[in-house]
């Protein structure tokens, strides 16, 4: 008599990804590493390029010296993530990040058309577990921006952890960045 086992997943680790990548398995793929689990991204529409585009010249301008502005670039949460958010804004100079990805931001950004569940769920709950305190979610389906702070555990999240605050600003609006009290963002300057 045998013994019935479930099959087990295997969680990709962010070397393995890396490795995987260099032997060309995601050639032409826009894929992110979420949890262990190698995931499809959808295809860049215009309106969500431009956002992003638009979104990075708005955050780098009131950033400033000791800040700079990644687009796109791979943010490593743990040993199992590696994100490719949006818009990130780091501490610190570009050359700091030369050997390695930046593990912390003090913003990040994500455009959402297609993806904006997922955006508010699974990688709301990714960058609060990263600690990032700081979260946006530019929801170009609804025209307004959604601002995400203060990170707790919270064991429904589908990462352990989510955002404790969140406000819609609208069209009409401004947001200041966490730190920056004194900046304002027009949110119709995010938007195509």
């Amino acid at each position: 008599m045998s013994t019935l086992v479930a099959p087990h997943v295997h969680l990709w680790t962010r070397n393995e990804y890396h490795q995987m990548a260099e032997l060309g398995w995601f050639a032409r793929q826009r894929v992110e590493l979420i949890e262990g689990q190698v995931i499809d991204m959808s295809p860049m529409g215009s309106e969500h390029a431009t956002a992003v585009a638009l979104t990075a010249k708005a955050v780098e301008h009131v950033f400033g010296t000791g800040y700079f502005v990644r687009w796109q670039m791979p943010f490593g949460v743990g040993e199992l993530s590696e994100p490719e958010p949006d818009v990130a804004v780091i501490a610190g100079d570009i050359r700091d990040y030369a050997a390695e990805h930046p593990t912390s931001a003090v913003l990040i950004v994500e455009v959402a058309d297609t993806s904006l569940v997922y955006d508010r769920t699974e990688k709301g709950s990714l960058y609060a577990k990263a600690g990032v305190t700081d979260y946006w979610v530019l929801n170009l389906v609804d025209r307004q921006l959604e601002v995400y702070r203060h990170a707790i555990p919270a064991s429904e999240a589908p990462y352990g952890f989510k955002y404790a605050n969140s406000t819609v600003l609208t069209v009409e609006e401004h947001v200041a960045p966490l730190g920056l009290r004194h900046a304002s963002i027009a949110i119709v300057d995010l938007l195509p």
